[in-house]
């Protein structure tokens, strides 16, 4: 059906005088302009409601919409000066003369303005769909490859007539004159994986080799569409920014031989236990409704939320990646509880912290901002000045900003991490069980004799190691918490695990002790005071940040930087790191270019990474961003690709990714061996790790 044309109100204005007097004027149009300079592209003010990409730099910009005279009637600006929040529109004089809103950009990168002339208003997210202008990574210089042959010397790494595999590409050839030749498959980017075609012994495993594959159990694969709406959880009918999207450990598990074939050896999955049940509003603007999705917001360290399953589907996940030969890292909070939220001040029974709720539908949760309120909204509803707080969780169990709750200090311990109740692990008395908890009917919580707040805390954590056999813990926010908790969750924890291999001697691996990798923000590869109070590895965040691109663009730059781990980490049996190119708090590092070759290239580069490695779900897949409602960390945590690596270049990357983690997998010389160069050009070097012995060689970018 042909549509009729669509006009504004404000263009059937301009054109009512010249139309009448038989002359027939063109669309009056204007432009975006940031920071005072026009976007090229221009929007023709009958067009309706109108949307552009631009790409923005982290920083403050100036935003307005106009034409070059600023013309009453054609320039769109605030009546004042004002920040323009994401995700919501917001109101423009059509006559403001040049005035601009201030938009702050916290991530570079594709911004989506829409502008609607009719009423008029301007609205800002972060874009999603691929611009008009592909972002190019920056130049790298690096060894050419013409795509031929090439040649290595192996002096003094194999005797003549050690018959060689190239991994990749599964040709053969036998070591002459203390060289070798072959030609790298094209699909590897250049490289050539050597490895004897007589393998050694398989090397039992070491944590020294981590290989650890991390997801957001929520957002990675849906098993049970059934536990999807647990305690009355919401979509939002909009852009699902921060709501439940479905993945469970059902889920997990039918997914195990995919992470098995990438070569991974250990699942990091985020927190499991019950979460709170409602949201608050996300952002500063209020612009969507924030759930736990994540994990990071706990109600009850004793219960699995049913939004993940049950302990029955935690068991089979546990036990079926324990028959494929991988570990479970569980992700711990030991730091903060979640927020309070109407449905779980409504779920709980803490109806006296509430006010005005006769405004509220039966199911609190089912609650939407109406009549120019956001989601920020719901803490109309809540009694922040009730004398009953002391109800919920306590003020022997936490600081918060309450009545009678002690209030939360400035330093890394005592501080509240995004206003969330902060537990006092530091504290020496002896407390009973949380009120909320000791009134939940549903709890496995337990009062424990003269236990602290940190004690119970460690006993509910470590009891899921000795019920189900979980390998280790991920711990979050470490550097909130004291050294000397840590070191106590480690014993408590390396306790459980052993229990449970005595009590189910089928189904352990090894006798290996009880793993923990900690997140202390912004750490490198350092070894400090962290190493000796439980951590057997902590998560570091300099490779993505100063390494990860680079190395991408040109592998031959890697070189100090393999030498530099391979001498630090693995000259010292006890210490080590978890590198990444990715993850749930940073970036994608696909998100920054979406190349596809690019993200290829860093497979290679970070594969053969000496020390441990973590892969976020969608490396290897090129998974993309979501919409973040201004919340750019949501971007990073939209749901596995699935639906794209059927067929095409996200399969292929996918294989490739997977030819280098079996490599790696096979190797424990590439991880935990040492590392000497061999050549500049074709870049190549050797491993060695007792009787496991790897060269690898890159011919270089082809043009």
């Amino acid at each position: 059906m042909r549509r009729s044309p669509r006009f504004s109100p404000l263009w059937l204005a301009l054109l009512a005088g010249p139309l009448c007097s038989g002359v027939v004027l063109a669309a009056p149009e204007v432009h975006l302009y940031v920071d005072g300079k026009p976007v090229a592209e221009a929007l023709t003010l009958d067009k309706g409601t109108v949307s552009l990409t631009h790409k923005l730099d982290k920083g403050s910009h100036q935003i307005r919409i106009g034409d070059a005279g600023n013309s009453c009637g054609t320039s769109f600006g605030p009546a004042e000066a004002k920040p323009l929040p994401f995700g919501t529109a917001q109101p423009m004089d059509k006559c403001a003369k040049g005035t601009s809103f201030t938009l702050r950009v916290m991530l570079a990168g594709d911004y989506e303005f829409t502008f609607n002339p009719d009423t008029p208003s301007l609205k800002v997210l972060r874009a999603t769909r691929k611009s008009e202008f592909k972002r190019q990574p920056p130049a790298e210089p690096c060894i050419a490859w013409d795509g031929g042959p090439v040649t290595v010397s192996l002096k003094g790494v194999w005797p003549d007539g050690t018959r060689l595999r190239d991994a990749y590409s599964k040709q053969e050839a036998v070591v002459k004159q203390g060289k070798l030749t072959l030609t790298p498959s094209k699909e590897s980017g250049g490289l050539l994986l050597l490895e004897p075609v007589k393998a050694a012994k398989p090397a039992p495993f070491s944590w020294d080799q981590a290989s650890v594959y991390f997801l957001l159990t929520d957002r990675f694969h849906n098993g049970d569409p059934a536990n999807d709406h647990s305690f009355g959880r919401q979509k939002d009918g909009q852009d699902e920014v921060a709501t439940w999207h479905g993945g469970d450990f059902k889920g997990l598990t039918e997914k195990l031989d995919y992470i098995k074939s990438l070569g991974m050896n250990a699942i990091w999955i985020t927190p499991m236990v019950e979460q709170v049940h409602g949201f608050i509003g996300g952002g500063e603007q209020g612009n969507f409704p924030f759930y736990a999705y994540h994990g990071y917001w706990a109600l009850d360290f004793t219960k699995i939320d049913p939004n993940y399953g049950d302990e029955e589907s935690l068991r089979t996940l546990v036990d079926e990646a324990h028959k494929r030969g991988m570990r479970i890292i569980l992700d711990v909070v030991m730091n903060h509880a979640g927020y309070a939220t109407l449905a779980d001040l409504q779920d709980l029974g803490l109806t006296d912290l509430t006010q005005n709720t006769g405004k509220l539908p039966a199911r609190w949760n089912e609650w939407r901002p109406s009549g120019g309120l956001n989601w920020h909204g719901y803490n109309q509803f809540i009694d922040y000045q009730s004398p009953d707080w002391n109800k919920w969780w306590g003020p022997d169990w936490v600081r918060a900003g309450l009545p009678g709750y002690p209030q939360p200090g400035t330093d890394d311990v005592t501080g509240s991490v995004a206003g969330l109740p902060d537990f006092l692990t530091e504290s020496t008395k002896p407390v009973g069980l949380p009120p909320l908890l000791a009134a939940k009917k549903d709890t496995r919580a337990k009062a424990l004799p003269n236990a602290t707040v940190s004690d119970y805390l460690i006993a509910w954590h470590t009891d899921w190691v000795r019920r189900f056999g979980i390998d280790g813990f991920r711990a979050d926010t470490v550097k909130h918490l004291e050294p000397a908790v840590w070191a106590k969750l480690k014993q408590a924890g390396t306790a459980a695990l052993k229990e449970w291999k005595t009590a189910n001697p089928s189904k352990a691996l090894d006798d290996l002790p009880f793993y923990m990798v900690g997140e202390v923000w912004d750490h490198g590869v350092a070894k400090d005071f962290w190493y000796q109070n439980g951590f057997d590895s902590l998560i570091n965040f300099d490779y993505q940040r100063e390494f990860a691109l680079p190395q991408a663009q040109c592998m031959a730059g890697s070189d100090p930087t393999y030498a530099s781990y391979a001498s630090r980490i693995n000259q010292d049996p006890e210490f080590n790191v978890l590198s990444y190119i990715s993850s749930h708090d940073t970036k994608l590092f696909f998100g920054d270019y979406q190349d596809v070759p690019l993200q290829r290239r860093v497979a290679n580069s970070f594969m053969l990474l000496p020390g441990g490695i973590q892969l976020y779900y969608g490396d290897e897949s090129g998974r993309g961003l979501a919409k973040d409602g201004g919340v750019f960390d949501q971007s990073v945590r939209s749901d596995m690709n699935w639906q794209e690596i059927g067929s095409g270049e996200k399969a292929e990357l996918v294989k490739h990714w997977q030819r280098l983690g079996q490599f790696r997998a096979a190797h424990p010389a590439i991880a935990a061996g040492s590392h000497k160069k061999l050549s500049d050009a074709p870049y190549s070097f050797v491993r060695e790790k007792g009787e496991d012995k790897v060269v690898v060689v890159f011919a270089g970018r082809q043009p």
